[in-house]
């Protein structure tokens, strides 16, 4: 049953239409992704669908009595204290006994005081506590616009569990792919006044669009390769991407079959050395403190010519500072700092700074270069405002015009134009939307020079960099082999918390493992043959499916012949979709 419906909806600001002629639905324990470009309508979509903005044309029909919780990007707060203002007028027994509500409080607010003042918390603090208060309270529908914004990636891995936990039916808007494939089951894309829907999270959209963008041969070359790179990712990254059904696995490699790696990392290491030399930067006895405590004691590190190192750490461990300090913005309080003759370095902090508000984007790239190699590749200046978004007059619009998230992307462009062999990259994908992240890994994938990269983005962190180091809080770097779930392993442990991180991938239901009941060899057995049988008849659907395309194109005209094709299509799709349900489920026995 659906909890909410659009019907031809269509809303337009000026000139610019968001949705026309929109009609879809919210089934109940539906979980959607919703993704596309800055500015392309995703939060006007999911306010017209609350109910908060109304529509120009069309019907938004709620069910009787619809309970929805909606987390907007920018919320106002009251002169309360955190308690009142999450809490409301709950009883301290009364949530105090609840488990649900302790275990988002641990999660959101973890060792807050609940007496002080909203007034005097910091603009990501509020944040938090207004997820904290949507989640306290019991709804149909949640629906969120940005819920990983101002969350680290503990943060983020204890809310894609805590939501995957939940009943409610799921809507949110986020450009943190790791996020959406680790909570949703469909996927929404939106642009040019209309919705595509695709099933599966963030992985299954990227496979089913490139499917579908290369059986309609519609797309452009630029858009294919870039989303052909991007499975190769999936299915040659991180480990975590690699525990698909066999059936969707064997289906991204006839597609990536041609697809190289993402990046020649022997090529592009031999190339930063005679870029860069032996040295780059080196850390010896390192030692750097702020009032309360130590962040790096005696660290003693050196970035080598070619490396890509992704940090990670809780929010105040420090990650910043060792960026400052790397990029000889900060001197640290003892040791000592070398830096290699021929490094060019570029730091692109949090912070960003201001250029001239009636300076046009072109002029501001154009006045740092022109021209720009990356691989093997030349780029004007205007072809890269293009890849980064700024299409025709938006080149000329006066930057102080530009929002927030534009003025990042171009300030991040600036420092690649100028051609620096070291990035030092501080959340560059802040305000980023998908696309522009893909195309920003696309240009990365083929940059030679060493990088250091701070990032939320689990996600863009994976796809980026070689290996992972973390600022665990005893003053050190720690090499984690096993990368963001290694460091989330460690991090529950040190607190005591019997949590296991999340992949991208895992289908199990929140909960560790120590709590199911042991599984005998004779139930392996069976549910390893059962996902054989499954397999074999995946296999036979595929086949059937391939033929049915072949049908379809050759009947065009004949529409009776199309409805019989297409209704043995549906037919299979929906069992396909029962036998992907089986699969997982015995997959997840076979596992134990």
């Amino acid at each position: 049953m659906n909890l909410v419906n659009l019907q031809d909806v269509s809303l337009a600001y000026g000139p610019l239409v968001l949705l026309d002629k929109v009609s879809l639905g919210v089934e109940e324990n539906e979980r959607i992704g919703v993704v596309g470009r800055n500015g392309g309508g995703k939060s006007t979509l999911i306010s017209v669908l609350s109910g908060i903005t109304e529509p120009d044309s069309g019907r938004v029909v709620h069910n009787r009595g619809l309970r929805i919780g909606f987390l907007h990007q920018r919320d106002t707060f009251p002169d309360s204290t955190v308690g009142e203002f999450v809490l409301g007028d709950r009883a301290e027994h009364e949530w105090a006994g609840d488990a649900r509500i302790r275990d988002i409080l641990r999660g959101l607010l973890g060792g807050w005081d609940l007496d002080i003042p909203m007034s005097g918390l910091s603009g990501g603090e509020r944040r938090r506590s207004g997820l904290a208060r949507l989640l306290v309270d019991d709804h149909d529908l949640i629906v969120l616009d940005e819920p990983t914004n101002h969350l680290d990636i503990e943060g983020i891995a204890w809310l894609a569990e805590h939501l995957r936990a939940r009943s409610e039916s799921l809507v949110v808007v986020t450009h943190d792919r790791w996020f959406l494939d680790a909570v949703t089951t469909r996927t929404w894309e939106v642009g040019r006044g209309t919705v595509e829907r695709y099933e599966g999270g963030y992985a299954a959209y990227v496979l089913a669009k490139a499917e579908r963008e290369r059986q309609a041969a519609a797309a452009e070359e630029r858009r294919q390769n870039l989303m052909r790179k991007e499975l190769a990712w999936l299915r040659r990254g991180a480990p975590a991407r690699t525990s698909k059904p066999k059936f969707r696995v064997e289906a991204a490699n006839q597609l990536i079959a041609n697809e190289p790696p993402p990046r020649d990392t022997v090529e592009l290491v031999k190339f930063a050395s005679s870029r860069l030399g032996k040295t780059v930067i080196d850390l010896r006895n390192v030692t750097a403190t702020v009032p309360d405590r130590v962040l790096l004691d005696h660290l003693t590190w050196q970035l080598g010519p070619g490396d890509r190192v992704g940090l990670v750490g809780v929010n105040g461990a420090g990650k910043s500072t060792l960026l400052r300090i790397l990029a000889g913005e900060r001197e640290p309080d003892s040791g000592s700092v070398r830096t290699g003759r021929t490094v060019r370095l570029a730091h692109l902090s949090q912070n960003v700074a201001e250029l001239d508000p009636r300076a046009r984007p072109l002029q501001a790239v154009m006045d740092v270069r022109e021209h720009v190699t990356i691989g093997k590749r030349d780029y004007t200046a205007s072809q890269m405002l293009e890849r980064f978004g700024f299409r025709g007059e938006r080149q000329w619009t006066p930057i102080g015009d530009l929002s927030g998230g534009e003025r990042r992307r171009l300030q991040l462009l600036r420092l690649l134009m100028d051609e620096p062999n070291v990035l030092l990259l501080d959340e560059p994908t802040n305000d980023l939307d998908i696309e522009t992240l893909t195309e920003l890994e696309d240009l990365l994938d083929g940059w030679p020079g060493s990088l250091v990269l701070v990032s939320h983005d689990r996600y863009f962190l994976e796809r980026i960099t070689d290996r992972v180091l973390a600022l665990m809080g005893d003053g050190g770097l720690a090499f984690l082999p096993g990368g963001v779930d290694e460091y989330l392993r460690r991090r529950a442990e040190s607190t005591g918390e019997a949590t296991v991180p999340m992949g991208a991938s895992e289908t199990a239901t929140a909960g560790t493992r120590s709590e199911r009941p042991a599984v005998s060899a004779a139930e392996r057995r069976t549910a390893q043959k059962e996902m054989q049988r499954v397999e074999r008849r995946m296999d036979r659907i595929t086949r059937r499916e391939t033929e049915l395309h072949e049908l379809m194109a050759a009947a065009a005209d004949d529409y009776a012949r199309l409805s019989e094709l297409d209704a043995e299509a549906k037919t299979l799709a929906a069992e396909r979709g029962e036998l992907e349900e089986v699969w997982l489920e015995q997959a997840e026995i076979a596992g134990d």
